[in-house]
């Protein structure tokens, strides 16, 4: 069996002013690298084998904080860990996704939550495959984390009110029956207030309540 767990990274300047991000490279802020540093604090004390990070700026670079906070080795690049690319969405608030794309309206460009699961999840497995029995941190994004958990769980993935909130633990197990979810918002390293979906980008949001 394999452990894994998926960290949202830290805050940008774009989650702070309710920006799409997607696959724009938009850098860690201050209260970002705190937060990573929040995180590597509520992971200590437990035993990690690896970690692993999308290729984005954001996320690299929290999980080099949570690395060195935890004395890893440099984290491995898993380019099938990106976040989804929302297309033209990107760089957009609510106010302006609403008024150029109506909710009926379909964003060029976009990858569905489908795609996004469809890359993901094997890497995934290919990490549990190939750390058997350990435990592995991946750093990667929120809306890559809940296309892989409404996969995993279609029953439930609409019915959660909560945000992927920036620095959360979401729990995987791999083993013989494959991958499956253990914690949402693993209450194992909790340690942020709770908000609700309408605090996530304005895409998630529209999309976590159809």
């Amino acid at each position: 069996m394999t452990s894994l767990y998926l960290i949202r990274h830290g805050e940008t300047d774009w989650n702070k002013t309710r920006r799409i991000q997607g696959r724009s490279d938009i850098p860690l802020n201050e209260t970002g690298r705190r937060q990573a540093l929040r995180a590597a604090a509520q992971l200590a004390g437990h035993h990690w084998d690896h970690i692993v990070a999308s290729p984005l700026s954001r996320a690299r670079e929290t999980a080099q904080i949570i690395a060195h906070e935890l004395g890893l080795a440099e984290p491995i690049v898993i380019p099938e860990l990106v976040e989804r690319n929302y297309g033209q969405a990107e760089g957009l608030t609510r106010t302006e996704l609403d008024a150029r794309f109506p909710e009926e309206s379909a964003v060029p460009g976009r990858e569905s939550r489908f795609e996004v699961a469809g890359r993901a999840i094997p890497a995934l497995i290919s990490l549990g495959e190939e750390f058997t029995n350990g435990s592995v941190l991946a750093v990667t994004h929120g809306g890559l984390i809940r296309s892989v958990l409404m996969a995993l769980q279609p029953e439930d993935g609409l019915h959660h009110t909560e945000p992927i909130t920036n620095g959360s633990v979401h729990t995987l197990r791999y083993d013989n029956a494959g991958l499956t979810l253990v914690g949402f918002d693993d209450v194992s390293f909790a340690g942020r207030k709770k908000s609700d979906i309408r605090r996530q980008n304005a895409v998630e949001r529209r999309e976590a309540t159809t």
